[in-house]
């Protein structure tokens, strides 16, 4: 659909030079956007359970809608990219909806303002998502798509290590004000939106290219093809097996973590997941995507064990280190294998329909993951978690490594 964009020092060998100046400044937006986003996420589920004396069943009702909406929300944007054959414009929409609402977290009343503003929050999220992750793939030559997904993924995630840490600094500074975090949360977040009308690029259209008219046909879904529809089956279970982070936190706050140190869970897993998601993207254009997401699936099964059976604070740091690991290995990859396999004129809606189904799944997790946690304690959370990462990995057998875009 789009032109690639040349990307600079095209002679170097190392992939890493020869990703386009646009990919590294979604890198950078993604970045700020996720420090904005983390400074509040780190703390929310305690502040909704400590403060405000909300049960961990409504937190995982809340955090599954929220991610629901975005992924629901995602479907009609990258369709709607795909229609109007532009991506950036969306995308500064989405991330300019994400910033507008930063100020009601400080701001809210009572329970339904922060679940007002987290549901429109991921309003934005779902709105930038598809488009940006189609902009990605139009700037990008093929052979580099996994290190260019890698990239972007390893810098949102460097802003969910740094957004936690300023979380933990102003908390002990603040004596646990949650309201000043809250407001100093909002300054990242407008700085990303700045660097997104200023620096991507988008690719020209080439002129005898039209946009598809209707892409949420029935017609144009077919296109897309049985190994695409393969792909989202797998992913839809993958999803039912990573529920929502804010259990990490809860198991943390189980073990006497006191509510300054909560954000350190989400540094580690952060951190883990910074390092991996490049060097995984990588490592998946050179040898194939399918072993490196088995590995993935293999650590997302070993987090689980590990936050199920293993005792003290070196079992919850060595199972929250897995589960980063887990997704350095897997987000960036099904990102490459959905630009592998849709037709160029149909990414965004491909990246859309993708996520609206996977959000389905983290729904249904989230919200059986927090009656598991009630009912039968933390530990059958973890182990049906397990067990469904086995099942995934056993499905993954079925892929090709490479699908049929063209």
């Amino acid at each position: 659909m789009h032109t690639v964009e040349k990307p600079e020092h095209s002679k170097t060998t190392t992939a890493l030079a020869r990703i386009p100046r646009s990919v590294w400044a979604l890198g950078f937006v993604s970045m700020f956007m996720d420090i904005s986003s983390e400074m509040v996420h780190a703390l929310l589920p305690l502040y909704m359970v400590t403060v405000l004396g909300t049960s961990v069943v409504a937190v995982g009702v809340i955090e599954g809608i929220a991610e629901a909406t975005a992924s629901i929300t995602k479907v009609f944007s990258g369709a709607l990219s795909d229609r109007l054959g532009k991506r950036k414009l969306l995308t500064v929409l989405g991330y300019g909806l994400g910033a507008l609402t930063k100020p009601v977290f400080p701001m809210a009343s009572g329970l339904e303002w922060l679940i007002g503003a987290r549901f429109v929050d991921r309003v934005g999220k779902g709105i930038r998502g598809a488009p940006r992750d189609a902009l990605v793939a139009d700037v990008t030559p093929t052979e580099l798509r996994g290190a260019a997904f890698g990239l972007r993924q390893a810098l949102d995630t460097v802003g969910a290590f740094l957004g936690p840490l300023l979380a933990i600094a102003l908390m002990w500074l603040t004596a646990s004000h949650f309201q000043t975090v809250f407001w100093v949360a909002v300054i990242p977040a407008c700085i990303a939106v700045g660097v997104l009308v200023a620096f991507v690029r988008e690719p020209e259209t080439p002129a005898q290219t039209r946009p598809v008219r209707w892409p949420l046909a029935s017609g144009e879904l077919s296109r897309l093809g049985p190994p695409y529809w393969r792909l989202v089956g797998l992913a839809m279970v993958f999803t039912l097996a990573r529920f929502s982070e804010a259990f990490l936190l809860l198991r943390a706050q189980d073990m006497g973590l006191a509510p300054l140190w909560a954000p350190a869970v989400m540094v580690l897993m952060a951190l883990a997941y910074a390092l991996s998601a490049y060097p995984a993207g990588a490592l998946s254009d050179r040898v194939g995507r399918r072993g490196v997401l088995m590995a993935g699936l293999g650590l997302l099964a070993v987090a689980d064990l590990l936050l199920a059976l293993c005792p003290g604070w070196a079992g919850l740091g060595l199972g929250v280190m897995a589960w980063g690991l887990h997704l350095g290995f897997t987000q960036g990859i099904f990102a490459a294998l959905i630009a592998d396999r849709a037709p160029a004129d149909l990414r965004g809606t491909a990246f859309g329909v993708f996520n609206l189904l996977t959000g389905v799944a983290l729904l249904v997790a989230s919200v059986v993951a927090g009656l598991l946690w009630d009912g039968a304690g933390f530990q059958a959370t973890f182990l049906v978690g397990a067990g469904l990462a086995g099942i995934t990995l056993a499905g993954v057998t079925w892929l090709s490594d490479r699908g049929c875009a063209h």
